[in-house]
């Protein structure tokens, strides 16, 4: 052990426990930065998902009006043309284009796909949301887990610092610190990145 006697040396231990006390610090800063994105990206989510289920609600009664306009419409086109054309003039947009499109197949999956266009962008978009809230909350886990290794490097930098200058357990605290420092190092390498 004679080799890692250096490891003792009080500039060396006073140096780590002041990187490490910074290092220790941004990994928890960045932690919390991490939960406040991961919590705020829940929230876009569930308020796009809670705006995709009103459209949606809206959408289908949008349909069922659609429904007994055409209904209404068909009984009355040739007995009683004035009345068709009333419920006709009430038709949405993507009814007429759906009949101008094909008068025998007027429910097609294009007239369902625009009546409900916006509540599944919504959807989407909720999705992406909450998709983007778990890479935030596996960073701040990951971040987490490095600030833990860090803390435990200042710990044993802290004992071996407190201990005599010829103790065996001094240069041991340190070697276990500059290992934790390493490990931790390469933990903070490895957190993974969010994309803006």
């Amino acid at each position: 052990m004679k080799f890692l006697r250096f490891l003792g040396n009080e500039i060396l231990l006073g140096t780590m426990i002041a990187v490490l006390s910074v290092f220790t610090a941004v990994a928890s800063y960045q932690g919390s930065m991490a939960d406040s994105d991961q919590n705020k990206s829940e929230l876009e989510g569930m308020q796009l998902l809670n705006d995709g289920n009103a459209e949606y609600l809206t959408a289908n009664q949008q349909v069922s009006q659609d429904y007994t306009y055409f209904d209404n419409w068909y009984l009355n086109q040739d007995e009683r043309p004035d009345i068709a054309e009333y419920y006709q003039n009430d038709f949405s947009e993507s009814l007429q284009a759906a009949i101008e499109r094909d008068p025998d197949a007027v429910w097609d999956d294009q007239y369902y796909e625009e009546m409900y266009a916006i509540s599944t962008d919504l959807f989407d978009q909720s999705e992406a949301a909450f998709s983007k809230g778990a890479e935030w909350d596996e960073r701040g886990d990951a971040l987490q887990g490095v600030m833990l290794i860090l803390a435990l490097a200042l710990a044993f930098a802290a004992w071996a610092s407190l201990m005599k200058d010829e103790s065996n357990m001094r240069i041991l605290f340190a070697l276990f610190s500059v290992i934790m420092f390493v490990w931790g190092v390469i933990a903070f390498l490895n957190v993974p990145v969010v994309a803006g």
